[in-house]
């Protein structure tokens, strides 16, 4: 039985791209694998995007069939029970937008994050009352419940990323300094920690001035790139700014460097780190 939809995580995502490069190398189609199984194709490439749990049955059919030695598949089993677990983002999964629950496991692997935020202070350096204040704003779809889940996903993941030292690389436009999200005390409050958060070593900040000539990423919707430790997985783009709740991802090497590109560009015109420190005063 399929565990209860959160997403894949990392060990099950890396678990599933190995089953596909093994297909690949055996030079079988998903329809030949999937005869293997006495399935449907859809089923192989279910398995293959990690979007179902492994099976020991089907997992071991189709090892099987890939011409993969004893040991291989003895080594590929023994990982499927950690790979099956859910993520640690399990128990927020319902307040989740489709695409976290599809990133989770790449954000968990992250050595580098990359942001780009046209007009609010990029999520990851938010406040807790600034980012209940921003879904109050933007989310008047949520209960107030759902949105309070939110919020305390995101203050988790903020630790979780500290924890892991990953690097935070965001650059933001000066206009979310004079964009009032919620009252004078919240904007406070979040100006005070993003002058603390400039100066940590794991995050970079850099500003474009309201006064500056355009730039790479001037009338561009929220961006974010996943820089990803694991060989197995290839980085991610998140594109924001479309219906709400919904985002584009791409994980195609030249798409990924095409946005990683307008990022270099972009930071390349906008303040300094030590200028921008100055601009937060």
């Amino acid at each position: 039985m399929a565990r209860e939809r959160s997403g894949p995580t990392l060990a099950h995502l890396v678990l599933a791209t190995r089953l596909k490069s093994l297909r690949e190398a055996a030079g079988l189609s998903r329809k030949q694998a999937a005869d293997a199984l006495g399935a449907h194709p859809v089923t192989v490439r279910r398995i293959e995007q990690a979007q179902t749990s492994l099976d020991e049955g089907q997992v071991r059919s189709l090892l099987g069939a890939y011409g993969a030695p004893d040991a291989e598949i003895e080594e590929f089993l023994g990982k499927l029970a950690t790979a099956n677990l859910p993520g640690w983002w399990h128990p927020w999964r319902s307040v989740m937008d489709p695409w976290q629950l599809d990133l989770m496991s790449v954000e968990s692997a992250t050595s580098i994050i990359r942001t780009w935020e046209p007009a609010l202070v990029p999520a990851l350096l938010r406040t807790r009352d600034y980012a209940r204040a921003v879904d109050d704003a933007l989310r008047p779809d949520l209960t107030a419940a759902a949105k309070e889940a939110r919020t305390e996903l995101l203050m988790v993941r903020q630790e979780r990323l500290h924890t892991q030292q990953t690097r935070i690389w965001a650059l933001m436009s000066a206009v979310a300094l004079h964009t009032r999200v919620g009252n004078a005390g919240v904007m406070t409050e979040q100006l005070t920690a993003l002058r603390a958060a400039a100066e940590r070593s794991d995050v970079t900040l850099q500003i474009h001035p309201l006064d500056g000539p355009p730039h790479a990423l001037t009338g561009k919707p929220a961006i974010t790139v996943y820089r990803v430790e694991a060989p197995e997985i290839p980085d991610r783009v998140v594109r924001e700014g479309g219906p709400v709740g919904a985002a584009d991802i791409w994980d195609a090497p030249t798409t990924v460097t095409d946005y990683r590109l307008l990022l270099d560009y972009s930071c390349a015109t906008a303040l300094h780190p030590d200028k921008s420190k100055e601009a937060l005063s």
